[in-house]
C-alpha cells in the first residue's frame, strides 16, 4: 500500500473570498491556477501545440508520476486531461500518479474527440460513442465518478442536445460530478446553457489570443469557470505583449507569472491550466496566483484591445 503523503496546501484556504480559490460546481474550492496534462503524452518529433500528435504514451511513467504527485503537494487542485491524449494513456497517468491524493484533487477529463492517427484529431458526438467514452474514461480513472466531464468539441454534424443529454444523464447516473464545455462559441455556450447547468466551460485564450473574451464574459455571468488553455501562448510568455519583460521586472516576477497574473485578473472565475511536465514550472506557475497587478500595469497589458469572437481554437 502506498504511504499517503502530506500535501503543503498553503495557497489552497477553502475560505470564499480567498482569491486563490474558485468553487467549482460539484466538487468545492479548486486553486486558480491548474495544471494541463496533454504535455505528459510525448510527441514523437517533440513538437507542442495544436498540431503535436499527443499520441504516444508518457516514456518514463515513473518521472511523469513523480511530477504530478509534486504538483498536487505544492497546491495544485484541478488537474486536466481528456480521453485522446495518447489513446487514453494521458488518463490512466493521472489517475495513477494522484491516488494519494484523490479526495483532495479534481480531475477533469474530455470526451467527443476520436484519434485516427497520430496527427488526427476528428470531432465525434455520436451518443454511443460518447456514452462508450464515458466508460472507458471512468475505467481509465479508477473507476470512480469523473469530477468534471468535459464535452471536448462540438459536432456540428449532431444536435447540441443530443450531445450534452449523454453528460446530462452521466451526472444523473452517478458517473460525473459536473459537466464542462471546451472549444465552444458564444452561440454555443448560450445554447448549451439553455439547456443545463454546466460547471465549467474551456477555451484558448491569453494576452496574444483574446478572440474568446466574450465567452470569458459570459461564463462569469453564469457563475461557471472560464479555464483558459494555452494561457501562456506558444510564443511563450515575451511574445504575447511588449509590456510583460517591463510588467515582469517591476514586479520581480517571471514574464510566466505575469501573463497567468493578468488572466487571474479578468475574473474571478478564470482558471488557467498552464501546461508543463516541470515540478519547478508548477511552483512558478502557482506563484502567480499571489502577483497583485496596478491597474496602470493592468492597462499596459491590455493593450492592444481583444479581437472580436472568432470561436473556439486549439486542441
Amino acid at each position: 500500500m502506498e504511504r499517503r503523503p502530506t500535501p503543503d496546501r498553503t495557497n489552497t484556504s477553502t475560505n470564499s473570498s480567498d482569491r486563490t480559490t474558485f468553487p467549482l460546481a460539484g466538487n468545492g474550492p479548486i486553486h486558480r491556477i491548474g495544471l494541463g496534462t496533454m504535455r505528459f503524452a510525448d510527441d514523437p518529433d517533440r513538437r507542442r501545440g495544436p498540431d503535436a500528435p499527443i499520441w504516444a504514451s508518457a516514456s518514463d511513467w515513473d518521472a511523469s508520476v513523480a511530477t504530478l504527485r509534486r504538483a498536487a503537494e505544492l497546491g495544485v487542485t484541478l488537474f486536466d486531461t481528456a480521453a485522446a491524449y495518447a489513446l487514453g494513456d494521458g488518463e490512466r497517468l493521472v489517475a495513477r500518479a494522484l491516488r494519494p491524493y484523490r479526495d483532495e484533487v479534481v480531475i477533469a477529463t474530455k470526451i467527443g474527440l476520436t484519434r485516427p492517427g497520430p496527427g488526427e484529431w476528428r470531432v465525434l458526438g455520436r451518443p454511443d460513442y460518447l456514452r462508450q467514452q464515458i466508460e472507458q474514461s471512468r475505467r481509465a480513472l479508477d473507476d470512480r465518478p469523473i469530477d468534471l466531464l468535459y464535452l471536448h468539441a462540438v459536432d456540428g454534424q449532431v444536435p447540441l442536445a443530443d450531445q450534452l443529454e449523454v453528460l446530462a444523464n452521466a451526472v444523473q447516473h452517478g458517473d460525473a460530478k459536473a459537466i464542462g464545455l471546451s472549444q465552444v462559441s458564444l452561440t454555443q455556450l448560450n445554447e448549451a446553457a439553455s439547456l443545463l447547468s454546466a460547471a465549467a466551460v474551456q477555451v484558448a485564450y491569453n494576452l496574444a489570443d483574446r478572440a474568446n473574451h466574450s465567452v470569458l464574459v459570459r461564463s462569469g455571468e453564469l457563475g461557471m469557470a472560464f479555464v483558459p488553455f494555452f494561457p501562456l501562448a506558444m510564443g511563450g510568455p515575451d511574445a504575447m505583449a511588449p509590456a510583460v519583460a517591463e510588467v515582469a521586472a517591476e514586479s520581480g516576477a517571471t514574464a510566466g507569472q505575469v501573463a497567468l497574473a493578468w488572466l487571474l485578473h479578468q475574473g474571478r472565475h478564470v482558471v488557467p491550466i498552464p501546461g508543463t511536465t516541470s515540478a519547478d514550472r508548477v511552483a512558478e506557475n502557482l506563484g502567480a496566483a499571489e502577483l497583485l497587478l496596478t491597474p496602470a500595469q493592468l492597462a499596459r497589458l491590455q493593450a492592444p484591445t481583444p479581437r472580436g469572437d472568432s470561436g473556439a481554437t486549439g486542441q
